[in-house]
């Protein structure tokens, strides 16, 4: 069987890659042969390969068309979300814009389960996000939180994590408590500058609008107008996790988040995330969310390597059994 689509020239390269990269992906992953030519794209194979393949083609070229760069996750996306059919959902995510970066980089989500986070937050008061590395959990939050801020919606982001030592002891590190911390604190700094500029978001630090602190500064204050986010939360012990959801005031917004598979408590110690998962789960206003190996949007390897140590560790756990 044959089919035949008209793709412009200007965005074939975007869609198909460098050397056709993309491409080969495409016709590998669905067992079907495309050739270009003449601003034609000609698929020759048999369904369903076929019907997918030119649906996978057909949704990287609007997403090219509505200015959006398209990466070797994107692809990956793409074809994934056409072996469920749901190719359909990918336009709809696109068309969430969050906001964008300070060198104009649209900020939105990039798979199902980041637009259900972003919607959660949107619905919400309280919402738990939780999932691997790379997944976008507290990138995307940040963005939320800078937006909400830029439109007047909180007085000030509150940026917090707990100062746990991943293998290292904050004892030993140089300079005062601050320059201790720091560190531990540099993810979410990293995303305040590319997204605020760093100008901006010094500026908006000295006057106390934006605060990042580790988070035994949080004990005895109530926070009230403003955009608060727990990074890292699986580190948290459960009087640290009752200690900060009780300090939230009126007209705050709370994200939570973190990767119960990388925990650097002490053997033996339970998790705040864990505990306040079961404890709050039937509490209305309060949203959960569970980002999996499919939302990962950094190189197409990280996903691999996520789903290989979730495969891993599932295989150990039934052992164990």
């Amino acid at each position: 069987m044959e089919e035949k689509l008209e793709i412009n020239a200007a965005n074939s390269i975007d869609i198909f890659g460098q050397f056709d990269v993309f491409l080969k992906k495409i016709e590998r992953s669905f067992g079907i042969n495309v050739v270009t030519r003449d601003g034609n794209v000609i698929l020759k194979g048999e369904n369903p390969g076929l019907r997918r393949g030119r649906a996978t083609i057909e949704t990287l070229y609007e997403l090219s068309k509505r200015g959006s760069e398209i990466t070797e996750r994107d692809v990956d996306y793409a074809i994934a979300m056409s072996l469920e059919e749901q190719q359909s959902e990918i336009l709809n995510i696109d068309k969430e814009l969050i906001c964008h970066t300070i060198s104009g980089k649209p900020v939105k989500p990039k798979t199902l389960g980041q637009k259900q986070y972003v919607d959660l937050i949107k619905n919400n008061m309280i919402v738990f996000g939780m999932g691997p590395a790379g997944t976008g959990k507290t990138y995307l939050a940040m963005a939320m939180a800078i937006t909400a801020f830029r439109n007047g919606e909180v007085e000030r982001i509150i940026l917090t994590r707990p100062a746990i030592e991943a293998g290292e002891k904050l004892g030993f590190l140089p300079g005062d408590l601050q320059s201790k911390v720091d560190p531990y604190l540099r993810p979410l700094y990293d995303a305040l500058y590319q997204i605020m500029g760093g100008e901006t978001f010094q500026k908006n630090m000295e006057k106390g609008l934006i605060e990042v602190a580790p988070l035994a500064y949080m004990r005895g204050r109530t926070l009230d107008n403003a955009y608060i986010i727990l990074d890292e939360a699986q580190n948290t012990t459960p009087a640290q996790m009752k200690m900060f959801l009780t300090r939230i005031g009126f007209g705050s917004k709370v994200v939570v988040t973190g990767d119960a598979s990388q925990k650097d408590l002490a053997p033996g110690t339970k998790s705040g995330l864990d505990v306040a998962i079961k404890v709050l789960k039937n509490v209305e206003g309060i949203g959960f969310i569970n980002l999996t190996s499919k939302d990962v949007v950094r190189h197409p390897l990280v996903q691999k390597i996520v789903t290989a140590y979730e495969q891993y560790e599932k295989r150990e756990n039934n052992r164990k059994k």
